[in-house]
Formats: C-alpha cells, structure tokens, sequence
C-alpha cells in the first residue's frame, strides 16, 4: 500500500487511498519549527489489525528524521506504537 503524505500551513497527514477514499489517515499538526504533534490515527474496518496504523506511524517516523523534527504523540495509538517500538524513541519530544 502506498502511504502519501500533504501539507497545508501548520497541519499535515499520512494515509492511504483507495479508489479515491482514504481508508487509513495519521493527522498530525506543527508546533513551532521542530514538533509536530500527531493527533489522531484511523483505519477502516477490513484493514483494521493488518498492521497499516503501524505504518502510518513509521511514515511519520520517517519523515521527522528526515526533516530533523520530534514527535509528540497525543494520539493514544501513536504513543503505543511509539513507546513500544525501542528504534522509534530518537524522534520522541522529550
């Protein structure tokens, strides 16, 4: 699955489409030049427990190493995946 990424002004998202439908999404927005705070995860039903909320979060992960920023991560499921994934702790907001 393809996962995409868009921005506008302070507020972005990682997700995935499907005939024209997002059927996962990863909010997120900016705070200041170097957090971004993700705000909310969602996936449809049938690919619930198939591991694609996961890979939204990594898609974040990612992109905040790549762009030098830290995570804060509000969203419950983000944190979980976070705080779960040893390889993810150099991007968490301290």
């Amino acid at each position: 699955m393809n996962i995409q990424n868009e921005e506008q002004d302070t507020k972005g998202a990682f997700f995935i489409e499907k005939d024209g439908e997002r059927i996962a999404e990863m909010t997120y927005r900016k705070m200041g030049t170097d957090r971004i705070i993700i705000d909310h995860t969602e996936v449809n039903d049938p690919l619930k427990g198939k591991g694609v909320g996961k890979q939204l979060v990594e898609a974040g992960v990612k992109f905040a190493r790549k762009n030098n920023l830290k995570i804060v991560p509000q969203c419950v499921f983000a944190k979980k995946i976070i705080d779960r994934m040893p390889e993810f702790q150099d991007v968490l907001a301290q």
